[in-house]
């Protein structure tokens, strides 16, 4: 689905018409394909019953407000329950970084019912009603949100862990190479070229302040290194936003897998204490997972899809600063766990 980008659109005839009959419900199914935005995304007047995300089942709950981190994806049923007529269904930049540049604008669609007097006329000059969206930065919002997940059903969540790791996502800064131009390629504070990096702390789980950060964090090392996984081990990965340079939500996205979210927080993740927040009865089952600004969030899953599997931050410009790792899954035993060995014939790089 393409949106023209403004608000004042409805003679554009690039603008999405989304048609609704009086009394029923249909099923969107909504998908941030941004490539460095989280949106929210609003209709006027209607409420949203959310039931599903990322391809996975969740118990129904009712919202206004989708929020959406690129690559996530979110199905909602939504009823014509409303006057006939015409309201906008709009979406607008999540924020988190503080005094980051962003997109500000407000992209739109029209939900139209099919019996109201414009669409029998197929008119454009009755504006629709304009719905109210949060402010750029409205975390609270978002938290409400995405806490709301959890599966249509009890989940078999891995409980006797095998693996249990500690990542910090963050971005960081590193001094700009003397080839390459300051004012084009080196945007970072006082010259310094910006930076990002997924740092795996395997089974240390220390507190991690401002005080005793490690220069690794402030200016990561390039590296292709990656976590070596056995085929069948649960796993279980504490995600932890380092907030240097700046506090920001990552959306956190792993191939080849789904994974359960079992608990987010914010400010540092503590070992000893937030275990007891873990919800091993119905959390959530995604591809991504936003770790919240400032906070920390856990997963869990089973190393069952043998191979080499990227795990990335899904803002583009992120990943393309270094945030990422993989993991090389083991192959199990016998022919379905594991990985055909190439033919013989295949052409050499």
């Amino acid at each position: 689905m393409y949106w023209a980008r403004g608000l004042d659109i409805t003679t554009s005839p690039d603008t999405v018409i989304v048609p609704i009959d009086s009394g029923e419900t249909n099923l969107l199914r909504v998908v941030n394909s941004a490539l460095n935005q989280p949106l929210f995304f609003t209709v006027a007047n209607h409420k949203f019953t959310v039931v599903g995300a990322d391809a996975s089942y969740v118990k129904p709950f009712t919202t206004s407000v989708l929020m959406l981190g690129p690559g996530q994806t979110t199905d909602v049923l939504i009823s014509g329950d409303q006057t006939p007529s015409r309201y906008y269904m709009a979406a607008r930049a999540y924020q988190s970084a503080q005094n980051a540049p962003f997109d500000n604008t407000t992209t739109t669609a029209i939900l139209e019912y099919k019996s109201s007097a414009c669409a029998a006329k197929n008119c454009s000059s009755n504006k629709p009603v304009m719905p109210p969206l949060p402010a750029y930065n409205d975390t609270a919002t978002v938290t409400t949100f995405t806490t709301s997940f959890k599966s249509a059903d009890k989940t078999l969540v891995p409980t006797d862990i095998d693996e249990s790791l500690f990542f910090t996502v963050g971005l960081g800064l590193n001094p700009c190479p003397s080839n390459f131009n300051k004012s084009s390629q080196c945007q970072g504070p006082n010259g310094t070229r910006f930076t990002a990096s997924m740092n795996n702390q395997i089974r240390h789980e220390n507190l991690i302040t401002l005080v005793n950060v490690s220069q690794s964090l402030f200016q990561p090392v390039a590296g292709t290194k990656l976590y070596n996984l056995k085929y069948g081990s649960r796993v279980q990965i504490v995600l932890q936003d380092t907030s240097i340079v700046t506090p920001e939500n990552h959306p956190i996205h792993l191939h080849g897998y789904d994974f359960y979210i079992i608990a987010q927080g914010f400010g540092n993740y503590n070992p000893r204490t937030d275990p007891s927040k873990f919800n091993l009865v119905d959390p959530p089952l995604r591809n991504t997972v936003a770790v919240p600004v400032n906070g920390w969030a856990v997963i869990r899953f089973v190393a069952d899809n043998p191979g080499v599997w990227l795990m990335h931050c899904h803002l583009d410009v992120h990943i393309t600063w270094g945030l990422a790792t993989a993991f090389l899954v083991e192959n199990g035993v016998g022919e379905l766990q594991s990985i055909e060995s190439p033919p013989e014939d295949l052409p050499l790089c």
